[in-house]
């Protein structure tokens, strides 16, 4: 979930959630390649987007394309925190998830996808706001509070009469500012508070509320959106009776894996057996990874490195085919995607692009990719933009950059430097960043770090 760093961990240790994908028959339409590293995406969402928020909230208009009353469904989006992109339906040769490798393989899978941030108050900022974290309102703190004035996409769902559910199992969801748009907002009861780590065992009971949730008459009888955030990956890695896959750090975790993984397949044998199942897409995702060592690093945090970034994304929507889309893709775009599953159009606030489309089956442009760690009480700023091949990760108020080919160096270990790619890309970095409104703190201006707030 989301922990400040320890004293003593070198690089910082932190970690909060993270996605999943898997094998199956290629796209009908085959899955369009990667950029080349020098040519600039048009339709990058950074570059297109307005940064302005709308003056109002409003009522959401019904899409008036012709795939609004296809994409009037139900949606239920299951969040996995810590979740690694390197699961067994991506090459993992444990088999530590069978129902999540199950239902990978029956839904349309982005192979290449990221998450916002690296820790979950940034991630989860984000993806519920269809923007960078660090163009929200919020005060600062590494356990970060976000103002009412910003716009998440539950809201609109809730202006649209939409029953929606929020399902959580760590104590920061509860004042965070994250339940705006929610109706039913619930954390797993007597929860012990560790602000380093995570010492609760909370599946069982977070899949409980989540059945709960989904059975209340709303949801029955009109249309929902329902959220369950499955905690249980997170550091510290907890045993359980009967799983074991060896004594290391990475075993313990695969072990806290498989427990989640029973829990959320119990959840969608429940969604199976719902008279709205075949009306509702599923989307399981996180909003980071984990780091077992890389970069002398452990959890999450603090870093944007790949191992704590890319996550899985599965997709499984009606009528649609199973498939690999290999194509790069961000958390930016689960705001759009779920609003437009609901036949509403997304407001221009959103920087992202819904994924309807081309889950449907046409075909995925390239897109450039922003990760953004804002400046906290605990971290200085570090951002990261991906063009093709190539990734920059710019760091703290100078905006220092290095530049990696994550295809040939998928560990980052040696930065590219001095050549024209390298250029480049920094130079297209920083073009994009001109429409961004970094938006500063609140409250901690003169505790957060670095990255224009306060300098060292």
């Amino acid at each position: 979930m989301i922990n400040r760093p320890r004293a003593l961990l070198p690089v910082g240790a932190i970690c909060t959630m993270a996605l999943v994908a898997c094998a199956r028959k290629e796209d009908p339409k085959p899955a369009q390649g990667l950029p080349s590293s020098s040519s600039a995406s048009a339709t990058s969402p950074a570059a297109a987007a307005s940064t302005d928020k709308p003056a109002t909230q409003g009522n959401p208009q019904a899409s008036s394309s012709a795939e609004a009353g296809r994409n009037a469904l139900n949606v239920v989006l299951i969040t996995i925190d810590c979740l690694r992109a390197d699961m067994p339906w991506a090459g993992y040769p444990k088999p530590i998830a069978p129902r999540l490798t199950e239902f990978a393989s029956k839904a349309v899978e982005y192979t290449h996808a990221y998450s916002l941030s690296s820790y979950t108050s940034m991630s989860v900022g984000g993806f519920l706001s269809g923007r960078l974290p660090g163009e929200l309102k919020r005060d600062g703190y590494f356990f970060g509070t976000y103002a009412k004035e910003n716009l998440f996409f539950p809201e609109l769902l809730q202006d649209a009469k939409i029953y929606t559910s929020g399902a959580h199992a760590h104590g920061y969801f509860k004042k965070s500012g994250l339940e705006q748009g929610f109706d039913s907002w619930e954390l797993v009861p007597n929860l012990k508070w560790n602000n380093t780590t995570d010492e609760n065992i909370t599946s069982p009971e977070l899949e409980a509320i989540a059945e709960r949730q989904l059975s209340d008459p709303r949801a029955d009888s009109g249309r929902f959106f329902a959220w369950v955030h499955f905690l249980d990956p997170h550091d510290k890695y907890m045993t359980h009776d009967g799983i074991s896959w060896g004594k290391t750090q990475r075993d313990r975790y695969d072990g806290e894996i498989t427990f989640t993984d029973r829990y959320v397949g119990k959840l969608l044998d429940f969604i199976a057996s719902r008279p709205w199942a075949s009306r509702t897409a599923i989307i399981i995702t996180a909003d980071h990874g984990e780091a077992f060592g890389e970069h002398k690093q452990y959890v999450h945090g603090f870093e944007l490195w790949e191992n704590l970034v890319r996550v899985p994304l599965l997709v499984s929507l009606p009528g649609a085919t199973a498939r690999k889309i290999d194509t790069p893709r961000s958390a930016i775009d689960l705001a759009p995607t779920i609003v437009d599953l609901f036949g509403l159009t997304p407001p221009d606030s959103f920087l992202g692009k819904s994924l309807v489309p081309e889950v449907r089956g046409t075909a995925a442009d390239p897109r450039d990719i922003l990760i953004d760690l804002p400046a906290t009480s605990d971290n200085d700023r570090k951002r990261a933009f991906i063009h093709g091949n190539l990734k920059v990760i710019a760091s703290g108020e100078a905006d220092l950059p290095q530049v990696f080919d994550i295809k040939e160096d998928p560990g980052e270990l040696t930065p590219i430097r001095g050549t024209d790619a390298s250029k480049e890309i920094v130079a297209l970095y920083k073009e994009r960043q001109k429409p961004l409104q970094d938006v500063p703190p609140t409250k901690c201006k003169e505790g957060c770090l670095n990255g224009g707030y306060r300098k060292k």
